[in-house]
């Protein structure tokens, strides 16, 4: 079931969203050679503690997970998609880091991802990363009232697929609010015109996923949580919390 917020809540859920930004920036800054996913996660638990707020990633359990989630950031390296979780793995040059990230405050939760390279870029990485930017922004200037889930999913689609490269199947964005995950699915690729309308108050996590090989399998690593690319390509991942007003889309998590 949708939840259509106030203009008070989104303003809530803003506050929860500059907690994920300030976090993510202080990831960013923190990432270079050498230093370990798991210092990484410490950098993002520390702003958590500095708000007053709390994870919604620790402790998370879906039904496909063998174990609930261990850390506060998903820090996916390379081939890893999506959900990779925090180790003492150190960061070597030249890799590509995404790194997901949520908060709860005040009972509203603000979720964002952003993707990088560590130390040397390679062009090919600086590429795909700057497609899912673009695809990001396309997928947020289609999320206006009046328009459909579908016509978002199609912006998405249109600039990865141009570029040739892959999107995961069945992993795309979600509704956000008092939980991480709420109706409406946001698919990454799909027809205009079709799904859920939109309606100002809805707010929707978007969120590209892209593979450099262009294929869109997929596969869980041995930790169950981790999802890598079945061709062992590179992957970018972002993502913003973006409400639906009467004046256009409004992004919650801008750094």
């Amino acid at each position: 079931m949708m939840e259509l917020k106030t203009d008070a809540s989104i303003d809530a859920m803003y506050e929860a969203g500059q907690v994920v930004a300030r976090a993510l920036t202080a990831v960013a800054k923190a990432a270079g050679v050498g230093v370990s996913l798991r210092e990484l996660d410490g950098v993002a638990h520390d702003v958590l503690r500095e708000a007053g707020a709390s994870s919604p990633f620790l402790g998370y359990h879906p039904s496909f997970a063998p174990v609930p989630f261990p850390a506060v950031l998903c820090t996916s390296v390379n081939d890893a998609i999506v959900h990779g979780v925090p180790t003492d793995h150190r960061l070597r040059d030249g890799d590509l880091l995404s790194v997901d990230f949520g908060a709860e405050l005040g009972g509203w939760v603000g979720d964002s991802a952003i993707s990088l390279t560590v130390g040397t870029p390679r062009p090919d990485d600086v590429r795909l990363i700057e497609t899912a930017e673009r695809a990001l922004a396309a997928g947020i200037a289609a999320a206006v009232a009046g328009n459909r889930i579908g016509d978002i999913a199609h912006a998405i689609g249109t600039v990865c697929r141009a570029a040739g490269y892959g999107i995961p199947y069945g992993f795309g964005g979600h509704g956000v609010g008092r939980h991480m995950h709420e109706d409406p699915e946001v698919p990454n690729e799909g027809r205009p015109g079709r799904g859920p309308l939109l309606r100002p108050g809805m707010v929707l996590a978007i969120e590209p996923m892209l593979t450099a090989g262009g294929g869109d399998g997929h596969h869980a690593a041995g930790d169950g949580w981790t999802l890598r690319t079945n061709d062992g390509s590179r992957a970018a991942h972002v993502e913003h919390t973006v409400a639906i007003t009467q004046g256009g889309p409004r992004i919650l998590t801008q750094r």
